[in-house]
């Protein structure tokens, strides 16, 4: 396993001078990022670009008026040979093609045995037994039992500590048809969940809730336990995010939202767009749906703890922003690991997550730290 030793990372901030923990890619450090917005925009621009341009991804959503797609809420326009931000749509000639669609998805699907290593695995029914006999097969955990996990290619974000770049190579994505999946359900009746997850699945709404009516017109038919669950950046149209929290809620599933940071400059350095959507939709989501559903949570959050970036500040604005809206909602802290652009930050440490745990604990009551087997 790799492990990057700390004292390696400091490094001067371009803006301040001051040696910090910080990536060599952005080159600027924590508290530049929030008390020097304007100065940090250069900085956050080149490292973005840089770590694009090895994808032939965009650098900026394009702007074009005459094509506008709806999925997300950059709502790409595609001039001719423009590629939209997500990768998944492209002008050629004038004509806008999409690879995928309500009957199409780019992806990876495979069974995964239950309970998975899921964020939400430590209340939700597939971990707990939660919801018996209505969403859960067991009391307890249901060993025995799996989930059809659904990867997509192509994201809304461009993370620069992404645990799962290839999902970046579009052209290294299966095309694959809604009734291969649909097949692969009804043949195993040991299917409890399906979870979508990649990337993100914004950018393949037509097609994800296009197949989770599908799956649950067949779990009703055939009397069927099939919890519908999303992980997700929560960059998505609302209209979109609205229908997928209500398959979530009938069907005992459940939406994971990733809030990378709290301050939208430091959320804009790590994943090259800022974050007043994101909570916007968070918003939304608890305030529509939590209640509904409050004894088996349908809404939970989780926040990568970035080294050098993300610390026990941030955690507790997005703690105490979690909490203004119901302070059951669970929270998750999770160990970073040197990826994609941030190979050079160290793993998180024991004192870090644990000093963000007690932060988070300050206004929740759920809260929990995963990934502990990575922490130093």
């Amino acid at each position: 396993m790799f492990f990057t030793d700390q004292r390696n990372t400091r490094r001067d901030c371009g803006i301040c001078g001051e040696k910090k923990l910080i990536a060599q890619i952005l080159t600027i450090c924590n508290s530049c990022l929030k008390e020097r917005p304007i100065q940090s925009e250069e900085y956050i621009f080149k490292a973005h670009k840089k770590a694009r341009e090895k994808q032939n991804l965009p650098p900026l959503p394009p702007s074009n008026l005459s094509s506008i797609c709806n999925l997300c809420n950059h709502k790409c326009g595609l001039d001719k040979n423009e590629v939209s931000y997500c990768g998944l749509k492209y002008n050629k000639e004038g004509k806008v093609i999409s690879l995928t669609n309500s009957n199409v998805g780019v992806l990876d699907y495979y069974l995964d045995p239950l309970p998975c290593n899921c964020c939400a695995a430590w209340f939700c029914p597939a971990g707990t037994g939660s919801g018996f006999p209505e969403f859960a097969m067991k009391e307890g955990k249901e060993y025995g039992f799996y989930n059809l996990s659904i990867f997509f290619y192509g994201c809304s974000f461009d993370c620069l500590y992404c645990q799962n770049q290839h999902h970046k190579n579009i052209k290294l994505g299966p095309e694959v048809n809604l009734n291969k999946l649909l097949d692969t359900f009804r043949a195993n009746k040991r299917i409890t969940c399906i979870c979508f997850f990649g990337g993100s699945p914004e950018p393949h709404f037509p097609f994800a809730l296009n197949l989770s009516k599908r799956i649950l017109q067949i779990s009703k038919e055939e009397k069927r336990i099939a919890r519908i669950c999303w992980e997700w950046n929560g960059f998505g149209n609302q209209k979109y995010i609205s229908k997928a929290a209500e398959f979530s809620l009938i069907s005992g599933g459940n939406i994971k939202f990733d809030l990378k940071a709290w301050n939208p400059q430091i959320h804009k350095a790590l994943t090259g767009v800022t974050n007043e959507k994101v909570l916007e939709n968070f918003k939304f989501v608890a305030r529509k749906f939590f209640e509904q559903r409050p004894e088996l949570p349908v809404l939970n959050a989780t926040t990568l703890l970035v080294p050098g970036y993300i610390d026990e500040e941030e955690v507790e604005n997005i703690a105490s922003f979690i909490a203004d809206l119901n302070e059951n909602i669970p929270y998750s802290l999770l160990a970073f690991y040197p990826q994609h652009m941030f190979k050079d930050l160290p793993v998180t440490s024991r004192e870090l997550a644990e000093s963000c745990e007690r932060a988070a604990k300050k206004h929740l009551k759920m809260v929990n730290i995963g990934n502990k087997h990575l922490l130093l």
